[in-house]
């Protein structure tokens, strides 16, 4: 079921966004071969240490794009999130002709400038690998929020951080807030 804004779409847009809905997943050549990364990634916000989390979201990023043989994009880990009007902007991608795409993510809330927990921090670092490989992967004219978007996401997310790490492993990162 397409999202409200699908009726305000072009016949052309319409196509894209129903084109990018039927794509469900992204599947990773070597999915385990990123996760030494991933853990990196969770122990650098942990210690607050952003020179470690963009290292490592950059490394995975680069991981993920090579292993799809896909253009690179630039990762830029910020600190404080920007706030908009009712919001906080979580991750920015851009694109432009001139130069290599970009993502950026901030590791900080605006209100209490605290670290944003693992998975919400790894979710957003992947929405915005999933704009880029929308442009560069299934050569998509634009990236549109569908449901499809979204769990492609989520294919991403579970094959970096599986569902069956255990539960004593799950409860421990869920009741640190991660």
């Amino acid at each position: 079921m397409p999202f409200a804004y699908y009726d305000r779409l072009s016949r052309r847009e319409k196509e894209l966004y129903d084109r990018s809905d039927r794509i469900r997943r992204i599947d990773l050549p070597q999915a385990e071969g990123l996760r030494p990364m991933v853990e990196v990634l969770r122990q650098g916000l942990a210690r607050d240490d952003r020179k470690v989390v963009e290292a490592a979201a950059s490394r995975l990023v680069q991981g993920i794009t090579a292993g799809l043989g896909v253009e690179p994009v630039e990762v830029g880990v910020l600190a404080v999130r920007p706030s908009l009007r009712a919001a906080e902007l979580h991750g920015l991608y851009t694109r432009d002709d001139k130069r290599r795409a970009r993502i950026r993510v901030w590791m900080r809330t605006v209100h209490y400038r605290r670290v944003v927990a693992f998975r919400t921090f790894l979710r957003t670092l992947l929405h915005e690998v999933c704009h880029h490989l929308d442009y560069c992967h299934f050569k998509l004219a634009d990236s549109f929020h569908t449901e499809g978007f979204f769990q492609r996401e989520s294919s991403l997310f579970y094959q970096l951080v599986p569902r069956d790490q255990g539960p004593e492993a799950r409860s421990s990162a869920e009741s640190t807030g991660q």
